[in-house]
């Protein structure tokens, strides 16, 4: 039960978070992808640092797991497609989504619907597409780490990964200069 109220907490509190860097407007994260604001890509390289800072410290108190599941290089490009359209169309991930829904917005209750319907195809589909797309090219359970074969050099790329995230978000939201 603690599990539940420690889920429900931590929802709660992040999407509040989402709503103060502005990422439940369709319209302040068209700025983030147009290279004009870097507030929004600042907040999620900090919210998955903090992320996995959080579920290290359930793992190591007992409380949560993680599982590594198989990569599947056609069915993770097709997904990726998918998502990008997706939030191209609607302006929200199916993170801020929510929260934008939470606020009340009618765009992102269409974009919950469309979500839920998307949700409902695949679901239909599930047991065509697994041997069709996932199997061919499925990699197995692979982590950056295992891949790289180096726990150092994983963390330098977590770190190379984060410099960059704040150096584009300082760069992004600057005036061109001529």
């Amino acid at each position: 039960m603690t599990t539940l109220w420690l889920g429900l907490l931590s929802g709660v509190v992040f999407g509040f978070l989402i709503q103060r860097a502005g990422a439940t407007d369709a319209d302040e994260m068209a700025r983030a992808h147009l290279m004009l604001d870097g507030r929004i890509p600042q907040f999620m390289v900090a919210a998955v640092a903090l992320s996995a800072l959080g579920l290290f410290g359930l793992q190591e108190a007992g409380i949560g797991r993680t599982m590594v599941l198989p990569i599947s290089i056609v069915a993770t490009g097709l997904g990726a497609v998918i998502f990008g359209i997706g939030w191209g169309i609607s302006g929200y991930c199916p993170g801020t989504c929510w929260a934008a829904a939470g606020e009340g917005r009618m765009d992102a209750i269409f974009a919950l619907l469309g979500g839920f319907l998307g949700a409902f195809v695949f679901a239909q589909l599930h047991e065509v597409l697994i041997p069709a797309l996932y199997l061919p090219t499925s990699l197995g359970p692979l982590t950056v780490a295992d891949w790289l074969g180096n726990p150092a050099a994983t963390i330098l790329i977590v770190v190379a990964f984060s410099l960059a995230t704040w150096a584009i978000g300082k760069i992004w939201g600057k005036p061109a200069e001529g």
